[in-house]
């Protein structure tokens, strides 16, 4: 069992080795777009809702 597990984090480390981690100005620029689009679809969803909102609203008076 010892043996499995020493192995285990061996085979581990060296497939750490071989990863080509991103740089923190990729990390950084990445980010933005991710907050830039999430900001994109929250407004539009925002809009749907409050439109659908009057929607209904407007149905059911």
């Amino acid at each position: 069992m010892l043996a499995k597990s020493k192995n285990f984090f061996q085979e581990v480390q060296a497939e750490l080795a071989k990863v080509t981690w991103p740089t923190r100005k990729e990390t950084i620029s990445t980010a933005q777009v991710v907050v830039v689009i999430i900001v994109l679809i929250s407004l539009y969803l925002g809009a749907c809702d409050a439109l659908l909102a009057k929607l209904i609203r407007v149905i059911l008076r």
